[in-house]
């Protein structure tokens, strides 16, 4: 079996904590003008892929979704998977 390319990895973890500070952003953004909202599941797949970080770092850098318990818990624990698998891909 090929191992999948390192940059490959590290392209795709960029874009997908991107995306998820981008989220975060135009989430808080319509939830200040009243319009439409990302669900909150959405926020959760991406995180779930990958984006926890980015997720993480856009509820504290735009303030939004820091009273809810389940991003409050969830996003770090996700993130701390994450960290748990590259750890285990790395020394492997």
């Amino acid at each position: 079996m090929q191992q999948v390319p390192v940059l490959f990895l590290i392209l795709y973890a960029i874009s997908l904590n991107m995306l998820g500070i981008l989220l975060m952003k135009a989430d808080k953004s319509r939830a200040r003008k009243g319009k439409w909202r990302i669900r909150e599941s959405s926020f959760f797949m991406l995180a779930l892929f990958g984006g926890a970080a980015g997720c993480l770092v856009g509820m504290y850098m735009f303030r939004h979704k820091t009273k809810h318990v389940k991003f409050i818990v969830g996003m770090p624990l996700l993130l701390l998977f994450h960290l748990a698998l590259l750890t285990g891909w790395f020394y492997k």
